[in-house]
């Protein structure tokens, strides 16, 4: 299951996930009163915290920081739920999750032209490997399956996508509470099992020193880290995760068959454009945990 899993997530990314770095979605928003893009990282536009909670959270409806912070499952709750306060009253989930497909949509016909090449191979595919998902344990695709496609091309070809990418970030969170790990936990394995000194991309989720170091020292005293590495038992651990995680896309590699690596050949030069054109960052979390199963 990994090799096929992990190639569809990865073709999928940044077809997918552009979403969070289109310049389209951070203008959008900046409109509803949202702050817009803070910065760029090497030419790619970041995500307004605020904006980035309620856009994504938009597809579980109305619904309190605390729903949110639940779901997404990685982020500090106390800023997630501070952050989604907020957003909600300068707009409604409605109004910002239209904001987001179209910002979405606008990027890759930018990037990609209104008809990209095989659109019309992938369609299909992307619909056969979405049918047998069932809704258990997984809110943010039943969120994305329960708004519709958007009725255009582009449109519907990223929804699909995105169905696909929240379906195994349903299925990831999964597999690391399952594993008996907390969000502080799994952050700070992540970045070492991805080859990233600790506390670098965990920072992003607005996690507290403090809290880092308790998680810290309750991954040592399970003989997870030491010198801020991973042992041989932690890499296997974390790695058992990820393997849960791709078990748990079985439904998906199945539905598609032999047919998957003609989809992952389809998104792969899709992918290259937006990295190319800035509308997602070059090496991202498939990327790094690609690398480090090899």
């Amino acid at each position: 299951m990994t090799p096929a899993a992990r190639a569809l997530a990865g073709a999928l990314e940044p077809v997918t996930g552009q979403v969070y770095f289109a310049p389209e979605c951070h203008e959008a928003y900046a409109a509803l009163g949202f702050s817009g893009s803070p910065a760029t990282n090497s030419g790619v536009a970041a995500p307004d915290g605020p904006a980035y909670f309620c856009s994504r959270g938009s597809l579980l409806g109305q619904v309190p920081g605390q729903v949110v912070a639940a779901a997404f499952g990685v982020f500090n709750p106390d800023v997630v739920v501070k952050a989604v306060g907020y957003g909600w009253t300068l707009t409604d989930s409605a109004t910002i999750s239209d904001a987001r497909t179209r910002g979405a949509t606008a990027q890759l016909v930018r990037i990609l032209g209104e008809r990209p090449d095989r659109i019309d191979e992938a369609r299909p595919l992307l619909e056969r490997a979405v049918e047998p998902l069932r809704p258990e344990g997984r809110p943010l695709f039943s969120g994305l399956r329960s708004v519709g496609l958007p009725g255009d091309p582009v449109g519907d070809v990223w929804r699909l996508g995105d169905m696909l990418r929240e379906y195994r970030g349903d299925a990831h969170i999964a597999s690391w509470t399952a594993a008996g790990f907390d969000a502080t936990e799994i952050g700070l394995l992540s970045e070492a099992y991805w080859g990233m000194p600790m506390r670098t991309y965990v920072r992003s989720r607005a996690w507290t020193d403090e809290q880092l170091d308790a998680a810290y020292e309750r991954l040592v005293s399970r003989g997870l880290v030491a010198d801020g590495a991973l042992t041989e038992d932690g890499r296997a651990q974390r790695e058992a995760v990820e393997e849960a995680t791709d078990r748990q896309c079985r439904p998906i590699v199945d539905a598609l068959g032999d047919d998957l690596p003609t989809l992952v050949e389809i998104l792969r030069p899709w992918g290259k454009a937006v990295r190319d054109a800035y509308g997602y960052p070059g090496r991202g979390m498939h990327d790094m945990a690609d690398a480090a199963s090899r």
